[in-house]
């Protein structure tokens, strides 16, 4: 089943896409996607062929996270999320647990963004009410970890209880993050915030203004988080006038 798996990845591939998303992903020598190696699978593709070996058993998909190849891991994740999303209690809960044992291997901003909600968040707020301290210290640690991946992890997963009306969750990583180092922290932790904004323009609103924080947040952290206020009010934000 696995090399069928990769057999069917391989004729959906396209050589020039590989070399543009080399580039894109950032693979090259320094940067953050280095050594990452690309087939030139686009993400409908890569969806389609998960969705085929939905089934894949834990075995395999441990061969395809511990790929260099990048659409070889995505698909793995992508079969985890339909596994998740489909499960029974029994089922979520193993899932969750590999998951997280292997969150180093969804190591490109991609790779968190598509599961990292769908299994990391939907299962932390199961957590919520019945393990509300699990799911802190879970959220503590993977926000405090080292490893960048795992960082963006913790506030892109907190999108599923924004998704549910609970902002605390994103409130409370995005406090811990706001002096991390990492454009991609910016860039995620602003995403969350505007999504906050969306559903509560005074949470985010209150969370910006106490202690002076849209002053001292990254720039682009700040302006993804303002992204969709009017003209008038983004600029004061910007020019710390408010």
């Amino acid at each position: 089943m696995l090399s069928k798996l990769k057999k069917d990845l391989r004729k959906v591939a396209k050589k020039e896409k590989a070399k543009a998303l080399s580039r894109f992903f950032k693979a090259g020598r320094g940067q953050y996607g280095e050594g990452d190696i690309f087939l030139g699978v686009m993400v409908p593709q890569s969806r389609i062929v998960a969705k085929k070996y939905e089934n894949l058993p834990f075995v395999h998909i441990q061969k395809l996270l511990d790929s260099p190849i990048h659409e070889e891991r995505l698909v793995a994740l992508l079969i985890l999320v339909e596994q998740y999303q489909k499960g029974d209690t029994t089922l979520r809960k193993k899932v969750f647990e590999f998951y997280i044992k292997n969150l180093k291997c969804a190591n490109n901003w991609d790779l968190v963004d598509l599961s990292a909600d769908k299994i990391l968040g939907a299962q932390l707020f199961r957590q919520m009410v019945s393990c509300p301290k699990k799911m802190r210290t879970l959220f503590s640690k993977l926000s405090s970890s080292s490893n960048l991946w795992e960082r963006r992890a913790s506030i892109v997963a907190t999108s599923y209880f924004i998704k549910h009306g609970e902002f605390v969750p994103t409130l409370d990583i995005a406090e811990r993050l706001i002096a991390d180092k990492h454009d991609l922290i910016h860039k995620a932790v602003g995403w969350m915030l505007r999504e906050v904004g969306k559903r509560d323009l005074g949470t985010l609103e209150s969370f910006l203004l106490e202690k002076s924080r849209y002053k001292t947040m990254p720039r682009t952290m700040l302006r993804y988080a303002i992204e969709r206020f009017p003209e008038p009010k983004r600029k004061k934000y910007l020019f710390g006038t408010m």
